[in-house]
């Protein structure tokens, strides 16, 4: 990609109107090419997210009072955009974010399909009528949406989760204030301009592009009503205190740190294709990637040879060159965390099994395909890093265990429960696992990422707070219930 190609313009969106920030600079960079700037602007100031809230209030009353499949005809016609644009924004994403070509281009193609799913809303039910115990009555369960929700969202997914949050929220009758991460705000804006085209009223959508600390002033106004956000388990944790202090319903998807099971007699040619899968697509950019491996002994020289030698041909490089199967990290400093990751867990007594090679060319922000395997002491392997912390990078953390009870058990420690996949051809090992490892996802002879709009999407334990994601689970979070009894009165 030549170094030529003109920055885009970052604008905020407040009340129906762009405009440019009234902050400090703000800059978005290719990570696989040091100095070439893909977007440029301003960032928002606090007195803009204040006008972004106001709209977004102002705008409430009558967006919830336009009928549902009106506002699900917005959405319709925005995935038709965004389907129209897919190349387009494929190529800016896979240039602000990292990812591969045609990585960018399926999560444009998954965020216009998400979209299409809650346009249609207007055809499922919407509401639920009880018998009552009373004669001549009948006890109705209505939904109400919450009023202004604010939508935080992270770098790696920059098109498919903003629309998996904003969707729902729009057409369930909310009005939204959205604060993109600030590595990915060119992505944002076009999603924005999407919507915007399609039809949406001033003020019901409103997009601020800045700093950390514009997400914790969002949570703290006084006139927000919900908060969704994903991000890190840090982050997702303070956001959660200060809306459960004021009273908002806090939806929060964090962190993951998902387990790959792979058992005798398993089909291990697809176990290695799924695993490398689940592990370097979007260079471990994903919160329900493979980052911990569990092989039992009795496969597992076999098992990584066949994963090793997959990944002699796995071409890291420039995400728009159409042969590289994995991009650099979205920086530089976040691969520096995942490099001082590997040394820690080297420094532990993990040895090396794997680790690609990288071009010449390439910069600070690319790391390549790396497996580790930990020692062999129960107590050390659970100590290293590895095991333990999210890295949120290419790096593959393997175990051996004796049997499929002592692989289930260590595929379900620490504190997350996001996601976990197990490979095996014996239904009774499916149905230990599905009872045994307890993760909100769980993949049978699959990779452990991925997620389909129609279903319900997030984690157990500290991965998760608050109702799910996606499908029918959305409405749990983004509208709240009114009980009504109804019964007629004697006329007059």
């Amino acid at each position: 990609m030549p170094h030529t190609i003109p920055a885009a313009a970052l604008r905020q969106f407040i009340a129906g109107k762009w405009e440019d920030g009234d902050g400090a600079g703000l800059a978005s960079d290719n990570p696989a090419r040091p100095g070439e700037t893909v977007a440029a602007g301003r960032q928002a100031t606090a007195e803009q997210l204040e006008r972004a809230v106001a709209a977004a209030s102002a705008a409430a009353p009558a967006w919830s009072e336009v009928p549902m499949h009106e506002r699900g005809a917005v959405l319709l016609r925005a995935a038709a955009l965004l389907e129209g644009s897919a190349e387009e924004l494929g190529l800016e994403l896979a240039r602000e974010e990292g990812k591969t070509l045609a990585e960018g281009r399926g999560e444009v193609a998954r965020a216009a399909q998400i979209l299409r799913y809650y346009g249609n809303e207007g055809d499922r039910p919407a509401g639920e009528v009880f018998s009552s115990p009373r004669r001549g009555e009948q006890i109705l369960v209505v939904r109400k949406p919450l009023g202004v929700v604010g939508v935080v969202t992270p770098f790696n997914f920059p098109i498919a989760i903003p629309a998996w949050k904003i969707a729902p929220a729009l057409v369930y009758g909310n009005t939204v204030v959205w604060k993109p991460a600030s590595t990915v705000p060119l992505l944002a804006q076009r999603l924005a301009e999407v919507l915007d085209g399609a039809g949406l009223p001033k003020g019901v959508l409103n997009l601020v592009m800045g700093p950390g600390a514009l997400g914790t002033e969002l949570v703290e106004h006084p006139l927000l009503d919900g908060l969704t956000f994903t991000g890190s388990t840090g982050v997702g944790r303070r956001l959660a205190a200060a809306g459960a202090g004021r009273g908002v319903p806090v939806q929060a998807e964090m962190g993951g740190k998902n387990a790959a099971v792979v058992l005798a007699g398993a089909d291990l040619d697809l176990a290695a294709e799924q695993v490398m899968f689940g592990a370097f697509r979007s260079t471990g950019q994903k919160c329900t990637a493979t980052s911990r491996l569990v092989l039992q002994d009795s496969v597992a020289d076999d098992f990584l040879a066949r994963l090793t030698s997959r990944l002699q041909d796995w071409s890291t490089g420039n995400p728009v060159n159409p042969s590289v199967q994995m991009g650099p990290l979205v920086s530089a400093s976040a691969a520096d965390g995942v490099r001082r990751g590997i040394d820690e867990a080297l420094a532990g007594g993990a040895t090396l099994v794997f680790q690609g090679v990288l071009p010449e060319e390439a910069g600070d922000a690319f790391i390549p395909p790396t497996i580790l395997e930990l020692p062999a002491g129960q107590a050390d392997a659970e100590a290293n890093p590895a095991w333990t912390d999210e890295f949120f990078g290419p790096v593959l953390a393997v175990r051996r265990a004796a049997d499929a009870a002592q692989a289930f058990e260590w595929a379900g420690q620490g504190e997350y429960g996001l996601s976990a996949a197990v490979f095996t051809q014996d239904v009774t090992r499916v149905l230990e696992a599905v009872e045994g490892i307890d993760v909100g996802i769980l993949h049978v002879n699959s990779e452990s990422a991925g997620a389909d709009p129609h279903v319900p999407f997030g984690g157990a334990r500290k991965s998760a707070y608050g109702p799910k994601e996606q499908g029918q689970s959305a409405k749990e979070f983004f509208t709240h219930t009114t009980t009504v009894y109804l019964r007629g009165g004697n006329p007059a």
